[in-house]
């Protein structure tokens, strides 16, 4: 401000004329922007130098001249503060030409807001005045004007009803103790109709008709009431728009919460999916382990065959040696009959010699009669130890050949029993390696099955997701009244969607664990068969060398033989059952499995039941904002009707009263 007051001094002093005292002490106080220079004489170089300062100076945001006598050369001067900005309200005493200046500086100046000219007889120069009027119309800033005991006219009042039905800003006039009469009176009782923003006309004192001034309180009650109901709807409006931006953030942070849940819940489905990952690699290796399993079975299996194969081999070998018995067995024969010939021809030789010993001994035949009857039965007995010697042979042939039978039919028997127990033993080796093929492959669909199921349900939840991204976003572009209530609710339903989300996720977590524990059984009852197989490896091994011992041993091995082939039925019933038991426990796993999917089928349908509720909701407030736009426009409506209403009435009243008496305002 001091700067201010040296500007001053200078600009007078450059004018030629001494800074006025007064002045200089009002700029030395400015207290809080007023410049109050009322009652003082200013000149026209003062008028200039301030003309001059003001437009520059932004702290000055009132400036009083009242009673200041300005002269004609003075309110020219100070036209130029026309483009005056931080001035807020003018309080003058000025001749003719300073309503012109008014008038320009209305137009142009974007800032005052109160005017008050009171006594200084602007409606004595009507050109002037008409200036003035145009000025107020032009302008878009000024709230109050004061115009009392300025001697304005009917004409005047005219210009000011022109004036009022371009200017939309104004809402208090002061027109008290001028000159305005019945025709002025009611041209701004016309103007008033077009006019929404005046609500405070005071007419007391300019000779009008009691009929014009109740039409015209009327009509400022009626924009006063208007007014009111425009700040109460404006007051509400900011307050909604308040609301509503809280809302909105409310929304947000339930948004960014109901991402950062929807985040974890990725993480954690990245997480199962990854441990599902890694549960189907161990499984994929229990897997190959079992094939290596399998293989090393089928590996056992050719082992068996092959010992098969040796014990077929050794089975021929048996019947060749038998072959080669029964070879000898003819030899035998072939020899015991040369044999027997030889003893023929010793026999007819021996004969023979009798003969010629009875033909030489004829002579001596009553001598030697008693020696060839004792060679007669010599003869006989021979005959009869010869026919005992052939019976013997076709016995001793006959009992060998029953033997060889026997021998034969036990070697066949011996053959199918043990062909019998290799072909049960091997059909239980291939029905339990297919049986474990099958139960593998089972088990590997089912867990394929699974991870598709899980892959779908979480496109399905990203689709989802997606969808609620998008409502969201719709919802934040909306505005309701009774979001409080919604937001309390809102949080209550999503405290109990978390509480329930986190009970499935818990479920989850238990049944995943479940799953988990059925995986190590399963891997135990794996590791369990490995060891029945190397157990029954060895089993077989065993058997291997109880055949050898049996096919050593067929004639004193029997039962013994019987007993192991019992016992080992015995143990492989035992296996089957545990089979049984394990297929069992894996369909208990698979009706978990079907359990666990049940569950994420319901949780997908609680999902979308809140997201149907969400709409609900949404649909439901859309509706409540429809309802009170309709409400607001019939309320308009019923304003302008009660407009149209008054206005009528106020026509009617006007044109059919008598001229009353004037009477003061309320």
């Amino acid at each position: 401000m001091e700067e201010f007051r040296r500007s001053y001094s200078r600009l007078c002093r450059e004018s030629g004329a001494e800074p006025q005292e007064a002045v200089l002490q009002q700029l030395h106080q400015l207290p809080r922007g007023r410049l109050d220079l009322a009652t003082q004489s200013l000149t026209v170089d003062t008028c200039r130098a301030l003309g001059k300062l003001l437009p520059r100076e932004t702290l000055c945001t009132e400036l009083v001249l009242s009673d200041c006598m300005l002269s004609e050369e003075g309110g020219q001067a100070r036209q130029g503060r026309s483009p005056l900005l931080g001035c807020r309200f003018l309080s003058s005493n000025i001749p003719a030409t300073g309503a012109e200046a008014l008038g320009k500086l209305l137009q142009q100046n974007k800032s005052i807001q109160s005017l008050t000219l009171e006594w200084n007889n602007l409606g004595t120069w009507d050109d002037a005045f008409a200036t003035f009027c145009g000025g107020l119309a032009a302008n878009g800033t000024l709230q109050q004007l004061d115009l009392r005991n300025n001697q304005i006219s009917h004409k005047g009042a005219e210009e000011l009803a022109l004036a009022l039905k371009g200017n939309a800003t104004l809402q208090q006039l002061d027109l008290r103790w001028n000159n305005i009469g019945l025709l002025g009176g009611r041209a701004l009782m016309n103007c008033l109709p077009s006019n929404r923003t005046l609500w405070r006309l005071d007419l007391v004192g300019n000779n009008i008709p009691g009929d014009v001034l109740r039409a015209v309180e009327q009509a400022m009650d009626h924009n006063q009431d208007r007014l009111t109901t425009f700040q109460e709807n404006r007051a509400r409006t900011h307050v909604l728009s308040r609301e509503v931006q809280h809302l909105r953030e409310e929304k947000s942070k339930q948004f960014l919460d109901l991402m950062e849940t929807i985040d974890q819940q990725r993480e954690e489905m990245a997480k199962s999916s990854r441990a599902s990952a890694a549960r189907i690699g161990q499984l994929q290796e229990v897997l190959s382990e079992r094939h290596s399993i399998i293989n090393a079975l089928k590996a056992k299996l050719q082992m068996t065959e092959a010992a098969l194969a040796l014990s077929e081999q050794k089975a021929q070998d048996l019947g060749e040696l038998l072959a080669t018995a029964e070879q000898e067995q003819l030899s035998l024969s072939q020899r015991q009959a040369k044999e027997r010939r030889l003893e023929q021809q010793e026999a007819a030789e021996r004969e023979s010699k009798l003969l010629r010993d009875l033909s030489a001994a004829n002579e001596k035949n009553l001598l030697l009669q008693n020696q060839v009857d004792e060679l007669e039965r010599k003869v006989k007995g021979q005959q009869e130890q010869l026919f005992q010697t052939r019976q013997e042979l076709t016995s001793m042939s006959a009992q060998l050949k029953m033997q060889a039978i026997q021998a034969e039919e036990r070697l066949d028997m011996e053959k199918r029993r043990s062909r019998q127990s290799l072909e049960d033993s091997e059909s239980l080796r291939v029905k339990e390696v297919e049986h474990m093929s099958r139960h593998l492959e089972e088990s590997e669909r089912a867990m394929q099955e699974r991870v598709q199921r899980l892959e779908a349900v979480r496109l399905s939840l990203e689709e989802e997701l997606s969808r609620v991204k998008a409502a969201a976003l719709t919802e934040r572009g909306q505005a309701e009244e009774e979001l409080i209530k919604a937001k309390s609710q809102a949080r209550l339903e999503e405290q109990q969607r978390l509480a329930h989300l986190e009970d499935k996720l818990r479920l989850l977590a238990q049944a995943r664990d479940e799953a988990q524990g059925a995986c190590l059984q399963q891997k135990q009852a794996v590791v369990e068969a490995q060891t029945r197989a190397s157990q029954l490896g060895l089993q077989l091994e065993g058997l291997r060398r109880r055949l050898e011992e049996l096919q050593e041993d067929l004639s004193h091995k029997d039962q013994e033989r019987v007993a192991e082939v019992s016992r080992v039925r015995v143990e492989l019933q035992e296996q089957n059952g545990r089979l049984q038991a394990e297929l069992a426990a894996q369909e208990a796993l698979r009706e978990k499995v079907a359990a666990l999917e049940r569950q994420l089928k319901v949780m997908a349908s609680d999902h979308r039941e809140a997201l149907l509720d969400r709409e609900s909701e949404n649909a439901s407030l859309r509706e409540k904002l429809r309802l009170r736009e309709a409400e607001i426009a019939r309320i308009r409506d019923e304003e302008a009707q009660r407009a149209s209403f008054l206005q009528n009435a106020v026509l009617a009243y006007v044109q059919g009263s008598p001229v009353r008496t004037l009477s003061p305002p309320k």
